[in-house]
């Protein structure tokens, strides 16, 4: 397995970048190559102070990065040689893949996509988050890829999702809800109401319509919404999830017998910390793009790279691509 690492890319690159891909070269078995792509001074110096270095490791220099804050489209198209874009041209000219960047989301889609295309009968790729709960985790697609979709697209969405619950995550027969203002059928945007109607035709094991309030009871493995919707719930968690975070320290330190009882929680703190701890899913894929892209949150840290490269190449050992395709072509069957 052969993956390309943006090795710029994230708010602590390219030191956490470096760190990760190291551990990863030398823990994962199955990986012939690993190359970081991006200033090869800047990463030789990281390397320097890492011990022996694993040979499958290579340095590919590029002279330009894109900035988590600049517009993707024009970025991509005016730097060329950017160390995202360099990534991809490997899997393009099959040199590579798979690609792993924590960098700016949406230069690794238009790159990604522009170089690489659709795979057969993919309207639009999609971005998969892996997101947990108390029970287990669920694949929420699209999560920024597409403001604007379908039905069909829609539909497609709960086929990539599910393709990657089952072979990632290890969800033997994923239950797919689709994302809408309440559970009956009548409920939702047009959109959604005539995806409703597809997927219940589907061969998927399709839930129904779920509710923002539902999705983190475990009642679904994959939900389905476009990528406006699912930016939106996305980032709204991640900021709940701080903004209670913080309350539990502010109210755990206002008094020494609270401080007592914080400290013999301390335990169960660790664990709520360890299993919502997004760095164990690595990033998220964008599916339906030739190759393996995976796209990793911009404060990675090094274990967050080092599980985005593991999926990375699982991506790729558990042809995950050729399932999609397959079974985008089962679907249309039912269109």
């Amino acid at each position: 397995m052969r993956v390309a690492v943006d090795a710029m890319g994230g708010d602590f690159a390219p030191a956490a970048i470096v760190a990760g891909a190291v551990d990863a070269a030398r823990t994962l078995k199955g990986l012939t190559s690993l190359t970081l792509v991006g200033d090869e001074a800047a990463i030789r110096r990281e390397l320097a102070g890492r011990g022996p270095i694993p040979p499958i490791i290579q340095v590919r220099h590029a002279s330009e990065v894109v900035g988590m804050e600049e517009t993707p489209t024009v970025a991509i198209r005016r730097k060329k040689d950017s160390s995202i874009n360099r990534a991809v041209d490997m899997v393009k000219h099959g040199e590579a893949d798979a690609i792993f960047s924590a960098g700016n989301t949406g230069a690794a889609v238009v790159s990604t996509t522009l170089k690489l295309r659709t795979l057969e009968g993919v309207q639009r790729p999609a971005i998969a988050t892996v997101i947990p709960t108390p029970t287990k985790p669920f694949v929420m697609i699209d999560s920024g890829a597409n403001p604007d979709c379908n039905p069909v697209m829609f539909a497609q969405f709960a086929v990539m999702g599910s393709v990657y619950s089952r072979e990632i995550l290890g969800c033997p027969n994923p239950t797919v809800g689709l994302l809408s203002i309440g559970g009956e059928a009548t409920k939702g945007n047009e959109a959604t109401k005539d995806a409703f109607k597809i997927l219940e035709k589907s061969t998927l094991s399709f839930h129904g319509n779920v509710e923002s309030s539902d999705i983190f009871n475990g009642v679904v493995d994959v939900v389905i919404c476009d990528g406006f919707v699912g930016n939106v719930v996305l980032k709204t968690s991640e900021s709940v999830a701080r903004t209670i975070s913080r309350w539990i320290r502010e109210e755990c330190s206002r008094n020494p017998l609270r401080m007592l009882g914080a400290l013999l929680a301390r335990g169960a703190f660790g664990t709520i910390r360890r299993r919502s701890d997004p760095a164990m899913y690595g990033g998220a894929p964008l599916l339906g793009v030739r190759g393996s892209c995976i796209i990793g949150h911009g404060s990675s840290s090094s274990r967050a790279v080092f599980n985005g490269i593991r999926v990375a190449a699982e991506s790729v050992s558990h042809h995950i691509n050729q399932m999609i395709v397959d079974e985008i072509h089962n679907l249309g069957k039912t269109l």
